[in-house]
């Protein structure tokens, strides 16, 4: 084994190993719970999606180890979950969304085998990405407010503050507040601890039953039937192709920051800042992408997360390979996610936007150009209640502001094309 992940070569051990193995899992395991919480929200099973996403991150994430050595884990992307049941499941149905999630794994699986990840990354701004990122985070904070009835809608402004001292509201904000501190407090797993403390503050407050014994937090996993190989080609057909593309864009550029984040961190990039084995890595991210569209799960990718098992000397993929057991033993703690209220889950929405909203200030706000289509990028995804309405809006602005300012040398051409995508997609047929 030490030979095989070349312990020695990369300064670790067995032990260091399995300790950052523990810790990225730690610093992830809450999407076990908010996963299905989500999906759930679509009409689909919430122990069968849970079951989808444990066995997802695990075989995902030790093909991750296996194929690049590299210590990073894999699963259901926040974001994407949220896209794909709040907009795509909810107009087309979860069946064509995972249809959906099934061919942006084909594209995403062709540009990494043909490298052309690298040209379709070197055409859009980092202002974009970065703008995607926020926008994302706001969206589910967003949705996050909503799930814990702390923003509710009213029809004279919209939306409003809701009755902050009912049951469910006040969880969520009891929620809020225990896993603010933790995150503070800088305790690893703060996510997951917190999902958990505020599911034991919901049978104080009588929101939940009681557990009266190990069976109600021990037990075999949920069966995969309701939503194995449900995906529905024919129906995504009636999907506009823009929106499958963003599923494709936000995966690609995703996987891309997070490779190179948590490369940087452990040391791997070369003189050129470029990730070695980055196409076997992005195969993993798309392999495992198609496989849970099959199972029943949303689009799978690398976890930011990594950095934090990275952080404890985790320098080979054997540390992803711990993550991927410690995740298919929770397969045994069906009953357990029973008992979690969504009140205890959207909390870590908002906590995960607050994360993913750190990316705005890498936007050059001083340049109008950058600043504007960032912007738009950002406002119109939980405005517009969408992921691929905000990316649309972004590619559309960039261009445009870029050469009514003379700047075309800013523009790669490729950026043109996705502008006039967008455009086709807000005025014609995609």
């Amino acid at each position: 084994m030490e030979n095989f992940f070349k312990f020695k070569e990369h300064n670790t051990n067995t032990k260091t190993e399995i300790t950052a193995g523990v810790t990225t899992f730690m610093t992830m395991a809450y999407i076990i719970f908010v996963n299905p919480d989500i999906l759930s929200a679509a009409g689909m099973d919430f122990g069968a999606v849970m079951t989808a996403t444990i066995i997802a991150a695990g075989v995902t994430t030790i093909l991750m180890g296996l194929l690049t050595n590299y210590p990073f884990a894999l699963a259901s992307g926040m974001g994407l979950n949220a896209f794909f049941a709040f907009v795509v499941a909810a107009q087309y149905g979860w069946q064509a969304a995972l249809g959906a999630v099934f061919i942006s794994g084909i594209v995403f699986l062709i540009l990494a085998v043909t490298g052309l990840v690298s040209h379709f990354d070197a055409a859009v701004p980092s202002s974009l990405k970065h703008a995607v990122a926020a926008g994302i985070g706001l969206f589910i904070a967003y949705i996050g407010l909503q799930n814990a009835g702390i923003i509710v809608g009213y029809e004279a402004t919209q939306v409003t503050l809701g009755d902050l001292t009912a049951p469910g509201p006040l969880l969520a904000l009891i929620g809020l507040l225990i896993i603010s501190i933790l995150m503070a407090r800088k305790v690893r797993g703060a996510i997951l601890l917190g999902i958990l403390l505020t599911t034991v503050v919901s049978f104080i407050m009588g929101i939940q039953p009681v557990p009266t014994g190990l069976g109600d937090i021990f037990g075999p996993p949920a069966s995969l039937a309701p939503i194995l190989f449900q995906f529905d080609l024919r129906a995504t057909f009636a999907i506009p192709i823009f929106v499958i593309f963003s599923f494709v864009f936000v995966d690609v550029f995703d996987t891309m920051g997070t490779l190179l984040g948590t490369g940087a961190r452990a040391g791997f990039l070369d003189d050129k800042g470029r990730l070695p084995k980055v196409n076997k890595a992005m195969l993993a991210d798309a392999v495992g992408t198609m496989g849970g569209a099959i199972i029943g799960t949303s689009t799978v990718t690398t976890y930011i997360e990594s950095t934090a098992g990275i952080s404890e000397g985790g320098r080979t993929g054997f540390t992803s390979i711990v993550v991927g057991i410690l995740f298919f033993l929770t397969l045994f703690l069906a009953p357990l996610a029973g008992l979690v209220p969504p009140e205890a889950t959207a909390p870590a929405l908002v906590i995960v936007g607050v994360l993913m909203m750190g990316s705005v200030m890498k936007v050059n706000f001083d340049d109008f150009t950058e600043a504007l289509p960032a912007f738009l990028t950002i406002i119109f995804m939980p405005l517009a209640y969408s992921i691929a309405d905000g990316i649309a809006f972004g590619f559309i602005a960039f261009p445009l502001v870029k050469v009514v300012s003379g700047k075309f040398d800013q523009v790669h051409w490729l950026l043109y094309f996705l502008a006039a995508i967008s455009l086709l997609h807000f005025f014609g047929p995609i």
